[in-house]
C-alpha cells in the first residue's frame, strides 16, 4: 500500500476517530521516550506523567483549537526540558500541533506561530544548557526544529488548495462544455425546424393553390388542369428532395446537400406564379461573390415571404427585389393586397414564418423589418451583410413594437 493510499484511508475516517488514532500513536512513542531517560538526568516521575497526560489530552482537540493546543503542548515540552528530561521524542506532541496549525490555517498565522515557537525554543535551550549528545550549536538547532512541521504543514495545505482549485476548474470546464453542447443542440434543432417549416409551408401552400386551379379547370380547361397537376407533382418532388437533404443532418455529422442560391429564385417565382400570383423579380448583385450562407438566407426569406403572400394575402401581384447596396444585400418582398389577419392577432395564431426570417437574418449578422405599407399591402425588408458574419444565437421573438418613421415595426418584431 502506497503512502497516498494510506493517507486517503486515514482522511476517510471520521475526524474524531482519526484524532484519537493520532493521539494513540503519538502517546505510544512519547510514553516510551519519557519512561527511559538518559543516565545522569532526572528520571520519570509524577510531574513527567502529568505533563504527558495534559499534552495528549490537548492533542485530541487540535482540529478545533489548533493555536491553544500548540501553547499547551509547547508548555509541556518546555516543562520536560526544564524539569531535566532529555529525549528525542518528547517534542512529538508539539510537532503534531504545529503541523496542524499550518495545515488548517493560513500563511500569516504560520509565520507568527513559527516566529514565536522558534524564539521560545531557543530561550528554553539557553536555560537548560548544552545537551550531552549535541554539545555544540544547541540553541540554534532548537530554534530550527519547530519550523520543520510548520513548513511541512504549509506545503500540504498549499497542495490541497491547488488540487481543490484544479478540481474546481475542471468542474467549471466540464459545465462549460455541457452548456456549449446543449447550446449547439438547441441551435441545430432550431435550424432543422426552420428548414422544415420553410420547405413545407412554401411547397404545401403552392400545391394547395395549384390543386385548386386544377380542380376548377378540370372540366372547362383540361389542359390548364393538366399543367397545374404537373406543377403539383414537380413541387412535391422538390419538397421531398429538400426534406431528405435537411433530415440527413440528423443522421450524419455534416450535411453535404447544396444550399439554395439566388440563381434558383427564378424557379421559386415560377412555382408561385403557377398558383395564380404574378411576381416580378429584380435581381442585381453587381457581380459580387456572396457567401453561400448569405445567399441561402436571402433565398429562404424570399421563399417565406412569398408563401405568406399565397397563404395570408388576397394579393394577386408581388414584387421581389434582391440588390446590393453599400456592402449589404437588400432583400425586399412587397405585395399589393391586405394581410388576412390583423396585426394584433394572438401569439398562438401568428405562426413561425416571420420569426424564422428574423432568426435567419440575425444568424448572419443582419436584420429584418416587416409591416403594412401605406395604401395597402405588406412589405418584408431584410438587410444582410455581403461578408459572412460569425453565427450567433438567435434571440427569442419579441412582440410587435411601434411603427418606425417608414411605417414598419422595429427590426425583428413579429406581427
Amino acid at each position: 500500500m502506497t503512502l497516498d493510499r494510506l493517507a486517503a484511508r486515514v482522511r476517510a475516517l471520521p475526524p474524531i476517530v482519526a484524532d484519537l488514532l493520532v493521539v494513540a500513536v503519538v502517546g505510544a512513542f512519547t510514553t516510551a521516550d519519557a519512561a527511559v531517560n538518559e543516565p545522569g538526568y532526572r528520571q520519570a516521575d509524577a510531574l513527567t506523567w502529568a505533563l504527558l497526560v495534559v499534552s495528549l489530552a490537548a492533542l485530541a482537540c487540535r482540529r478545533r483549537w489548533p493555536v491553544p493546543v500548540v501553547c499547551v503542548t509547547g508548555a509541556a515540552c518546555a516543562g520536560w526540558a526544564l524539569h531535566g528530561h532529555i529525549g528525542e521524542l518528547l517534542n512529538l506532541p508539539v510537532i503534531v500541533a504545529l503541523y496542524t496549525v499550518a495545515v488548517l490555517g493560513d500563511r500569516r498565522r504560520t509565520l507568527w506561530t513559527g516566529a514565536i515557537a522558534a524564539t521560545v525554543s531557543g530561550l528554553v535551550a539557553l536555560k537548560v544548557g548544552r545537551d550531552v549528545v549535541n554539545p555544540q550549536g544547541l540553541p540554534v538547532l532548537e530554534m530550527v526544529w519547530p519550523l520543520v512541521p510548520l513548513l511541512l504543514g504549509e506545503v500540504v495545505r498549499t497542495r490541497r488548495e491547488l488540487l481543490a482549485e484544479y478540481a474546481a476548474r475542471a468542474a467549471r470546464a466540464e459545465e462549460d462544455r455541457e452548456r456549449e453542447a446543449a447550446r449547439r443542440v438547441r441551435q441545430e434543432r432550431v435550424r432543422v425546424a426552420r428548414e422544415i417549416h420553410d420547405i413545407l409551408a412554401h411547397t404545401v401552400s403552392a400545391m394547395t393553390v395549384q390543386a385548386g386551379v386544377a380542380l376548377d379547370a378540370l372540366d372547362a380547361a383540361p389542359e390548364v388542369s393538366r399543367q397545374a397537376m404537373t406543377q403539383v407533382r414537380a413541387s412535391g418532388k422538390e419538397a421531398v428532395r429538400e426534406l431528405r437533404a435537411t433530415l440527413s443532418v440528423l443522421r450524419a455529422a455534416e450535411s453535404t446537400a447544396p444550399a439554395p442560391r439566388l440563381d434558383q429564385l427564378d424557379e421559386l417565382v415560377a412555382g408561385v406564379e403557377a398558383g395564380g400570383v404574378r411576381v416580378s423579380l429584380r435581381r442585381d448583385t453587381r457581380g459580387a461573390a456572396l457567401p453561400a450562407v448569405v445567399e441561402a438566407t436571402a433565398y429562404r426569406i424570399v421563399q417565406e415571404a412569398l408563401t405568406n403572400v399565397v397563404k395570408h394575402s388576397a394579393a394577386r401581384q408581388a414584387a421581389v427585389s434582391v440588390t446590393c447596396e453599400g456592402g449589404r444585400l437588400i432583400v425586399e418582398v412587397v405585395d399589393e393586397g391586405p394581410p388576412a389577419r390583423p396585426p394584433a392577432a394572438p401569439d398562438a395564431e401568428r405562426g413561425f414564418g416571420l420569426i424564422g426570417m428574423r432568426e435567419r437574418a440575425v444568424a448572419v449578422g443582419g436584420g429584418v423589418r416587416h409591416g403594412p405599407v401605406p395604401g395597402g399591402g405588406f412589405r418584408v425588408r431584410a438587410e444582410l451583410p455581403t461578408e459572412a458574419a460569425p453565427p450567433t444565437t438567435a434571440a427569442p421573438p419579441t412582440t410587435a413594437g411601434p411603427p418606425t418613421e417608414a411605417g414598419l415595426p422595429t427590426e425583428g418584431a413579429a406581427p
